[in-house]
């Protein structure tokens, strides 16, 4: 069955980029809605934004999702793992300004408050996209690949020269609340250079030490260090995971990045729904619905012990 929250959750904070004040309400949708940004600082239809992968546009930083009436809303990709994770297919997201609100660079404070409010299962059922055929996209030394599988499953590798990152890869069926237990809290990461020469252009005016981890060399600069020894792969399949998510239902097949971003996990979508052979749309029953990411979650699944407490 899909899902949407059984009432709205309100989230309040900076965005990374604009560093611009936001206020953000998700709320329920009816089934077969899927989710939809609508801006509520402009007037009329073209306020809604679909979050589907057609609609994403080129950016180099975060995933940026366009209307054809040039209306945007940017850094969606921890909300959509965040939605993803909790198995939510149907939400509109209110949103008074252009870009999602960063919280604490990590999926966690969605997941949490997506869980506190409560799921609210709907009678329609989920149709998943099973990949048929490998499909890989390639640049220099980057790349992305989806092949055949039962479940969703994500692979990572990513490779800095920084000593405190290095090279770090992993692996995770995403089936249940794997997500929320295991990615959900991982927050997005930086070198200190990236941020001195993002200020001098006036970008990540929102980007502070709580909500990113940031590392000089061998060191990490922020205060309390790494969530997880391993926390930047970890980052980069939760975004792997938001950006999927816009493929329109979830997705039956194994990812595998290195050194993948944004744009790349995009243009793979792009080339996969390319070719009517490479996918099927399936009708999910129990064997498949019961592996699909957030299905069984609770808020037991939740790494932190403040939202436990909460």
């Amino acid at each position: 069955m899909q899902n949407t929250l059984k009432t709205a959750a309100v989230f309040t904070g900076a965005g990374l980029h604009t560093g611009l004040p936001v206020r953000m309400t998700v709320r329920p949708a009816a089934a077969n809605t899927g989710i939809w940004f609508r801006r509520t600082d402009i007037a009329g239809p073209q306020a809604l934004v679909p979050a589907i992968w057609s609609a994403v546009t080129p950016s180099r930083l975060c995933t940026v999702v366009e209307n054809e009436a040039g209306v945007s809303v940017s850094t969606i990709e921890h909300l959509m793992a965040a939605l993803a994770g909790c198995a939510i297919h149907n939400a509109l997201i209110e949103i008074d300004a252009p870009e999602v609100p960063i919280l604490d660079g990590s999926a966690e404070p969605f997941v949490a408050t997506f869980l506190a409010r409560g799921l609210q299962p709907q009678d329609a059922t989920v149709q998943a996209i099973s990949v048929l055929r490998p499909v890989e996209i390639r640049e220099g030394e980057a790349m992305a690949r989806i092949e055949p599988a039962d479940m969703l499953q994500i692979d990572f590798r990513i490779e800095f020269a920084e000593a405190a990152i290095g090279r770090q890869e992993r692996s995770l069926l995403m089936s249940n609340g794997a997500f929320v237990r295991e990615l959900s809290d991982s927050r997005t990461f930086c070198l200190q250079s990236d941020v001195d020469a993002m200020r001098q252009k006036g970008l990540a005016l929102g980007g502070t030490l709580e909500n990113a981890v940031v590392f000089d060399g061998d060191r990490v600069v922020s205060p309390g260090g790494l969530r997880h020894a391993d926390e930047p792969v970890r980052h980069k399949m939760l975004d792997a995971l938001g950006d999927l998510a816009l493929a329109g239902g979830p997705l039956l097949g194994r990812y595998t990045g290195v050194r993948a971003g944004h744009a790349m996990t995009n243009r793979l979508l792009r080339a996969l729904f390319a070719d009517l052979s490479n996918y099927r749309i399936v009708d999910c029953g129990h064997r498949v619905g019961d592996k699909l990411p957030g299905v069984g979650v609770h808020r037991g699944d939740l790494p932190s012990a403040r939202y436990l407490a909460a």
